[in-house]
């Protein structure tokens, strides 16, 4: 037997090594998704053998390739992978599925040699355009591979990554498919119709190979291709069968997502139990990345008294982040003019992705920098990102520090209409978990909190207004996460009124209307919505008795309820009212938005005159 006929024959019985593994562990867990797991296992092993470059003994380092399990699903076989190279043994493989192991249903950054947190599919690939993109930035020649299902093709956001891949220009990316023709309940679009899926995604400037996923000399001849790839992003179609390697289950329907009926005959037909080791390549350069010196941060200002919108604040003083951290990049939705992420684009056009109306692509894009070390931001209007609510919702899940900006929020925008308006955000933010929400009244304190961002861990959101509104605080003014800022108070306070972001200048002028009536009232500006002041909120409820709230958002989730939250079943007898956006906006001028929607200045002098009778 020659050498390449020893080195296939090895590459085969790996793979029935971690056919057998997925198998077993799915079995002993009496769940998870094996027959998945077999169509990919010759794939994985190709790329085991020869093609990715890694140090599993130190899994961060800059220079290792990037392995991302877009279709998360197949775990089984990603941890068998782990058996094979040394990086957990036998017993821990065996915790499949147990409450407390790290090996889960599907994988998260609990292993070390986990990027990022899949399983919600069409996730994978567009992060895997993110890492890239951040390995070029930094100067590594580390490859990135994603290993996606057909199935997970008819997401739309697998073909934004498509898109963008080939936009600009990721040669170290590489796609491979298993085509293994069913999905959950039935036949996948295409089915075993590789052309198909080549020439859709060649379409979009890919480089594509079509080839048999279970011959282990034409996957490594593709694999190898793609590595010679520079100028462009690699697919490789691999037509495979679901349940390979077993005869009970391949190409067989109903078993997505079910252990193997007779596992030990399973594993008998698969040739038993193997305890092969694999010795990965090293990585391509163990250099870590060149990091440029942070330099002071000089915020922009705006004068006490004059007129300023949070967004310009945001804009201006990312730029100034971007000036002192060369770490910072900025992702945006084809709407930098509106964001004013247009003056970090203008002065470091190379730390600036523009992600096009793309919205989950873009979260997926600042995702996968994030992983490369970066510290991203990423913003379009703030009514867009509940487009991309998954990926923000699995990019809590990775563990993952993202910075969100979400303009053009609420009522207050005006003429362009409900379809423009973010009034679900709010809500949607603090449900994630692990997450920071930040709602500036004015300019200086939208700088100092786009500032304060770069630091947060989790996810950050900032909220910013479209219009004017006046400047209320001196540059020099701080903004912890978690404060807020009582803007008038006395001992003789009847109620409290707490707002956030545009309804804060409203509630002063209803203060001051109520004060000429003799009634003094408290004000408090509650720019950090999550977490909450929650004790300042409750002494103003304690001193007073009663609370209104008012927000240019729904009723449901945002300011008011986190208020409602700090208070309930801990201040007795406070009287409550939220005013918020119920009705269903239409085409208007800022004020008279505002008016209609019941959460201007004389809005709030009568509810708080209801509250008060």
């Amino acid at each position: 037997m020659g050498v390449i006929d020893e080195r296939i024959s090895g590459l085969e019985e790996l793979a029935q090594q971690l056919r057998v593994d997925a198998v077993r562990v799915s079995a002993q867990a009496g769940s998870g998704h094996p027959t998945s797991s077999m169509s990919a296992a010759d794939l994985m092993a190709g790329l085991l053998e020869g093609h990715l470059h890694y140090d599993f003994a130190h899994p961060h380092r800059a220079g290792n390739d990037r392995l991302v399990f877009s279709k998360g699903h197949a775990s089984p076989l990603l941890y068998a992978m782990l058996r094979a190279v040394g990086a957990i043994d036998e017993e821990h493989l065996m915790t499949y599925r147990r409450l407390g192991s790290d090996l889960e249903g599907h994988p998260t950054p609990r292993l070390p040699w986990v990027d990022v947190a899949t399983g919600s599919l069409g996730q994978g690939l567009p992060i895997g355009v993110g890492m890239a993109l951040g390995a070029r930035l930094g100067g590594s020649p580390a490859r990135v591979w994603v290993l996606c299902g057909d199935g997970e093709l008819a997401e739309g956001s697998m073909w934004e990554a498509f898109a963008a891949a080939a936009d600009l220009g990721l040669g170290n990316l590489c796609a491979i498919v298993d085509v293994n023709r069913l999905g959950q309940r039935g036949p996948t679009r295409y089915e075993w119709d590789t052309t198909a899926y080549a020439t859709r995604i060649g379409c979009f400037g890919w480089h594509t190979v079509e080839i048999d996923g279970h011959d282990p000399a034409a996957i490594d001849q593709a694999l190898a291709a793609a590595e010679e790839e520079h100028s462009r992003p690699t697919a490789i179609i691999a037509r495979t069968r679901k349940g390979k390697g077993v005869a009970a289950a391949e190409d067989k329907e109903g078993l997505h997502g079910k252990p193997l009926q007779e596992s030990e005959k399973a594993v008998v037909e698969l040739g038993g139990v193997r305890s092969a080791h694999v010795e990965v390549s090293p990585p391509r350069s163990t250099e870590p990345r060149q990091r440029g010196e942070r330099s002071p941060l000089n915020l922009p200002s705006y004068p006490v008294g004059t007129m300023a919108a949070t967004r310009d604040g945001f804009g201006e003083a990312l730029k100034a982040v971007g000036e002192a951290d060369p770490d910072v990049v900025v992702v945006d939705g084809e709407v930098a003019d509106s964001t004013r992420t247009a003056a970090f684009a203008e002065a470091f056009p190379n730390r600036f992705v523009e992600c096009y109306i793309a919205e989950q692509q873009m979260i997926g894009t600042a995702v996968g920098l994030r992983t490369q070390g970066w510290v991203p931001y990423a913003a379009t209007f703030a009514a867009f990102l509940t487009r991309a609510h998954d990926f923000l919702r699995m990019a809590a899940i990775s563990g993952t520090d993202l910075r969100i900006v979400g303009s053009h929020a609420g009522v207050s925008i005006g003429r362009d209409g409900p379809s423009q308006m973010g009034l679900e955000d709010l809500a949607m933010m603090r449900a994630l978990w692990r997450s920071v929400v930040l709602y500036p009244c004015d300019a200086n304190q939208a700088a100092h909190l786009t500032a304060t961002m770069a630091d947060v861990p989790g996810i950050s959101y900032l909220r910013t207004t479209r219009g004017e509104t006046p400047v209320i605080y001196r540059p020099d003014e701080t903004f912890p996460v978690g404060g807020s800022k009582t803007l008038l108070s006395s001992p003789h306070d009847r109620l409290a009124i707490v707002a956030a972001g545009v309804t804060v200048p409203e509630a002063l002028s209803a203060a001051e209307r109520l004060l000429k009536d003799g009634v003094p009232v408290r004000v408090i500006d509650a720019y950090s919505v999550k977490p909450l002041d929650a004790a300042a909120v409750r002494q103003a409820a304690a001193d007073t008795g009663r609370i209104l709230t008012v927000e240019d958002h729904r009723p449901v989730g945002g300011l008011g309820d986190a208020v409602l939250d700090a208070v309930a079943g801990r201040i007795p007898d406070v009287r409550f009212k939220k005013l918020a956006v119920h009705g269903m906006p239409g085409s208007a001028g800022p004020a008279e938005q505002l008016a209609s929607a019941g959460i201007d200045a004389a809005a709030i002098t009568h509810a708080a005159q209801r509250l008060l009778a």
